[in-house]
């Protein structure tokens, strides 16, 4: 790996909007090539939009979705990266064949591509897991992982992730303000503090950076990166989505669990931070993968009639 720059992005999407989707991420994009940047990372369904996908039928979930990489909205991410010469990813819901994906497409600038479907889905029943993990090569002498939200609340997918040789992760969500059902991790934000934030913006920003946002957020995403010797590029949501509220706080950690570059805006906007590749030679993360024993962790492979599929885990406390 050699020092690159990285950006990440919040902003708010419109539901089932495509091309006004497609269109704010063109001018980040413009904004981050401006600045050097060589790798962008934006929330996951950002293209496709999120929350209202669960209400959607099946017929309508078919028609919003594409095939990756020919359908429309991947082909724009391609004319982009080759335009301004930087790396793009981007969510959206993805057809191939009868299946429906929540997938993470990122276009390269020299053609190459990449694709990671959703491990862990909820939003809606139609939607398949994934079953692959992703790590892929990059024209800017890097190695990349991709995790979708959820898939990274669980420690062994980052792992794993790591031990494909993964350097930067890239974490599209769509979180914060979610109900999440425990006292000490997120809960909903009221709706109508994000509606009137323009008379008063101390409210919203005071949960986004509070518990139900950052407060949560850098109690477990700072560890994955300091855990697995990997920069870490956490792109969000935010504002209203349906009847939650995305908190932001658009981020870059570095393999120390460093926050370098971090979001305070209760709108849309990109963070930029430039990585020292330098700093993964003897990082702790790494120096722990060496020490694994593998032989001992035949039991993190057997069910114990506990695990639950993640669209029941997700709404277990929901009334």
């Amino acid at each position: 790996m050699r020092n690159i720059s990285v950006a990440a992005v919040q902003f708010q999407h419109a539901p089932g909007d495509k091309a006004a989707n497609l269109a704010t991420i063109g001018r980040f994009v413009a904004l981050a090539a401006a600045q050097q940047v060589e790798i962008i990372a934006f929330p996951e369904c950002c293209i496709s939009g999120y929350w209202h996908l669960r209400k959607l039928p099946r017929e309508e979930l078919t028609e919003l979705a594409e095939p990756l990489p020919d359908g429309p909205a991947a082909q724009r991410l391609l004319a982009l990266s080759r335009q301004h010469g930087l790396t793009i990813g981007g969510g959206l819901v993805e057809r191939d064949g009868e299946k429906l994906y929540n997938s993470y497409f990122v276009a390269m600038p020299d053609g190459r591509w990449a694709r990671h479907r959703k491990l862990h889905v909820f939003v809606s029943e139609f939607l398949s897991p994934g079953d692959q993990y992703t790590v892929f090569d990059t024209p800017h002498g890097c190695r990349v992982g991709v995790l979708i939200c959820y898939d990274n609340n669980l420690v062994e997918n980052v792992r794993i992730t790591a031990l494909a040789g993964a350097e930067i992760l890239l974490a599209p969500h769509q979180t914060g303000g979610c109900r999440s059902g425990s006292p000490c991790a997120m809960g909903p934000i009221d709706v109508s503090l994000w509606q009137n934030r323009q008379k008063n913006p101390d409210a919203i920003r005071a949960e986004f950076q509070g518990d139900k946002g950052r407060g949560w957020l850098t109690r477990w995403l700072p560890a994955r990166a300091h855990d697995n010797g990997m920069f870490l590029v956490f792109a969000n949501g935010v504002g209203q989505d349906e009847d939650e509220v995305r908190t932001g706080n658009a981020m870059v950690i570095d393999c120390y669990g460093r926050i370098v570059a971090e979001s305070k805006a209760i709108e849309g906007d990109l963070v930029i931070a430039d990585l020292d590749a330098s700093l993964r030679d003897r990082c702790t993360g790494l120096r722990w993968i060496k020490a694994r024993r593998p032989e001992l962790y035949q039991p993190l492979t057997v069910r114990t009639g506990r695990e639950m599929d993640t669209r029941a885990v997700r709404f277990e406390y929901d009334s």
